[in-house]
């Protein structure tokens, strides 16, 4: 009888993936290509609603992703729901080398490989013959499956609840895709995506004049009872996982409530759910730790908390002539940096002010928690900045326990002239390109961009209070993730995340001899060399004129 609690397994699990110089994570030490996931879900036998795509350019500035002022709102039709969709979580192009092919996204993805999937509640659309109810949106068609049907009284005592009206959106992982190819350490990887993924959908939703709200206080089995997962007919090791739900509303209306009541949560249980997974690979390999620790960080029934964020200018107040939209369809991840390109110091600073939470801004507004990530930065090329090592506090709360847990001999030497809100910190000057090469598991990104970080989270504190925490870390780390590949574009740079790094190398660096703070994830900027053989096709060519195939 495993008599271990269920903060002290999670710990383990932690321990047990991270990555050594000497002994990667395990994993299957090689890519089984005839076992290889399809990327893409779809609900065999469930009834599709076709959405349009957008045929016109949002004239919203890049600054509007973040501030919502300017976004004026636009209905919860079924046409604005699509381009919500497809700004966030759809094909974003092709590409296509040597006779394979394969699709990019809005949202990243580690490997390329797409665990995250999406569902919605939606009300009776007003712009079309729907009926409300249960659907998943399957990005490779731009449709939605409808997985079950409700009538408009039910969908309005959710609204009565709410007292408002919006929408629901919920994100879910399949771990296979990811452990995959990564094996134990894939359940990190799920929840970093996650992360990204919320991100994109904040963003998203606020170009709509909408704001995306976390019901945090929702247990993981009330939201599959919503998305109707205890009554799907899961393929073995091919189960959807539920991470998240949000309500989408009008971004200039409170919300008070986090929960949804549970007598309307058992009413979705009487809805009569229907389309079969389909079957991603035809051979699989148990790995059962992420089981294990995905059941151990599922979340309980929790008090709904409300969190509030200081509210202040941003550093870069606009960036003219630059759309939003533009910039969320061209974000691409980096495969190397030329070693040449730099950025000036008040990029720099405009890049990582971007980071800090703002009450009233997306993506942080969504509220997912006490602020628990911090950057680590190996500055490598910013312009009249020392090369060295630097540390933001992103919570001041933590700086004095951050600081004596750190080595003592560290300068702390606040930078002068950066931001004043911005808690920027010079540890060490240096050229530590090996150093950030080393750590990130010996890969020349990490020293060969102008920048690159790693995420430094308050972690055994987090975990003993609350095991569910471990998603949430990863995923406030996907979301800051997120904030730099979309200020790499800006910038005309390109980022890249890194999910493979030496964990405990890091940790050493800093001196850190305990589990108080760990890494966990890595992310990189620079300028980026080309591929020139791989050529670059529209996100849905492969749909005739953008119109979709017959579909039943």
């Amino acid at each position: 009888m495993n008599t271990k609690s269920h903060s002290q397994r999670v710990i383990e699990y932690h321990e047990r993936t991270k990555h050594f110089p000497n002994r990667p994570a395990n994993s299957a030490g090689y890519l089984d290509w005839a076992s290889q996931p399809d990327s893409f879900r779809n609900y065999e036998g469930a009834g599709t609603v076709r959405l349009p795509f957008s045929n016109s350019t949002s004239i919203a500035n890049y600054y509007d992703l973040f501030v919502r002022k300017n976004n004026k709102f636009q209905v919860f039709s079924l046409t604005n729901i699509a381009l919500f969709l497809e700004l966030s979580m759809g094909l974003s192009a092709w590409k296509s080398y040597s006779g394979t092919t394969w699709a990019l996204r809005m949202n990243p993805s580690s490997g390329n490989l797409h665990p995250t999937e999406t569902h919605l509640v939606l009300p009776p659309a007003p712009d079309s013959n729907n009926n409300g109810g249960v659907f998943h949106y399957n990005p490779l068609l731009h449709v939605l499956e409808q997985r079950a049907e409700f009538d408009e009284q039910f969908w309005l005592r959710l609204e009565e609840h709410f007292r408002q009206k919006g929408l629901l959106i919920g994100l879910t992982s399949i771990y296979w895709r990811e452990s995959w190819k990564y094996g134990e350490r894939a359940f990190r990887y799920c929840n970093h995506d996650i992360g990204h993924a919320m991100a994109c959908l904040s963003f998203s939703a606020n170009l709509l004049g909408w704001k995306i709200t976390y019901l945090n206080s929702l247990s993981t089995k009330d939201i599959e009872i919503i998305l109707g997962f205890q009554k799907t007919r899961w393929k073995k090791f091919e189960k959807e996982e539920s991470d998240i739900l949000f309500f989408v509303h009008k971004s200039t209306e409170h919300l008070d409530m986090r929960n949804i009541p549970h007598d309307i949560i058992k009413s979705f249980d009487t809805l009569n759910f229907r389309g079969e997974p389909n079957r991603l690979s035809n051979d699989h390999q148990d790995w059962y730790v992420i089981d294990e620790v995905s059941s151990d960080t599922h979340k309980p029934v929790t008090e709904g908390e409300i969190y509030h964020y200081n509210d202040h200018v941003y550093f870069e107040k606009n960036v003219p002539s630059i759309s939003a939209e533009k910039i969320i369809r061209q974000r691409r991840s980096a495969q190397a940096y030329d070693g040449k390109t730099s950025i000036t110091k008040n990029e720099f600073f405009a890049i990582l002010d971007k980071t800090i939470p703002r009450g009233q801004n997306a993506p942080f507004d969504l509220e997912l928690g006490e602020i628990s990530v911090h950057l680590l930065i190996f500055a490598h090329k910013v312009v009249d900045l020392d090369p060295g090592l630097y540390f933001l506090i992103r919570n001041e709360e933590d700086f004095a326990d951050i600081k004596q847990n750190c080595h003592p001999d560290f300068l702390w030497k606040r930078v002068d002239d950066a931001p004043h809100k911005l808690p920027l910190f010079l540890l060490k000057k240096d050229d530590l390109r090996s150093e950030a090469m080393f750590a990130s598991c010996q890969q020349d990104i990490a020293g060969d961009g102008a920048f690159s970080v790693g995420m430094i989270t308050k972690f055994k504190e987090n975990i003993e209070k609350n095991c569910f925490s471990y998603r949430r870390l990863f995923w406030e780390t996907g979301m800051i993730g997120q904030i730099l590949y979309l200020e790499a574009e800006v910038h005309s740079l390109r980022g890249t995340g890194i999910g493979c790094f030496f964990d405990d190398v890091v940790h050493k660096l800093l001196g850190l001899n305990d589990n108080s703070y760990q890494s966990l994830y890595h992310f990189t900027m620079g300028g980026a060399l080309e591929d020139k053989r791989i050529t670059t096709l529209p996100p849905y060519y492969h749909l005739k004129n953008n119109k979709h195939p017959d579909t039943k």
